[in-house]
């Protein structure tokens, strides 16, 4: 069980997000420095206890029309070998210290408790809350073993988010959540997927 401190980080999390972000080639840029808001998300715990997971939505309200983007994010005590490229920088926090925060789709941890999420064997925790499931997540999954097999189906994590459509013919699975957008309009889409290859 994930442990949410109520604490500071500095920088935080928009900030290091703000200098992050106009560099991903799925950021849609608006001419502006973003201008970005916490707008929802979930946990999921790391069984070691060692890698806080978090799915974060921000919304940058930097252009005519919001934008909502879902940026999975790991939270760990030391940098991860060969993960320097998905690192999006490092903060101090009040009670852990320094922590380095990496772009959660390129970290191992993440994408195993993501994998597990899809069969059944973790649940969804509250995104500021300590041992508080989120039941507004919700997961759909008809297919065969998500991982460890050859041929297993294919994790796609969404980054700009949109209102949930019909699923491809291809897809075994949805991981569905909810956000905020800046006027206070409830809004639900796919934040991960799993695809027949």
């Amino acid at each position: 069980m994930a442990i949410i401190h109520k604490t500071t980080m500095s920088p935080g999390k928009l900030e290091l997000l703000a200098a992050w972000l106009p560099d991903r080639p799925w950021y849609l840029p608006t001419g502006r420095p973003p201008e970005l808001v916490r707008s929802g998300g979930f946990r999921l715990d790391d069984p070691e206890g060692e890698v806080g997971i978090e799915f974060m939505v921000v919304t940058d309200t930097s252009g005519g029309e919001p934008t909502a983007y879902h940026v999975p994010l790991t939270y760990r005590g030391a940098p991860l070998s060969g993960a320097e490229a998905a690192l999006v920088g490092t903060t101090e926090h009040g009670v852990l210290g320094r922590r380095w925060v990496y772009d959660g789709p390129h970290d191992p941890v993440l994408t195993a408790q993501l994998l597990a999420l899809f069969q059944g064997r973790t649940e969804p925790q509250a995104q500021s809350l300590s041992d508080t499931p989120d039941p507004s997540v919700t997961v759909r999954y008809e297919g065969p073993e998500p991982a460890g097999a050859e041929g297993a189906p294919a994790l796609t994590v969404t980054r700009v988010l949109g209102e949930a459509a019909a699923p491809a013919d291809t897809t075994l699975g949805e991981v569905t959540a909810g956000w905020t957008g800046p006027d206070g309009s409830a809004h639900r889409g796919v934040f991960a997927s799993l695809a027949a290859r």
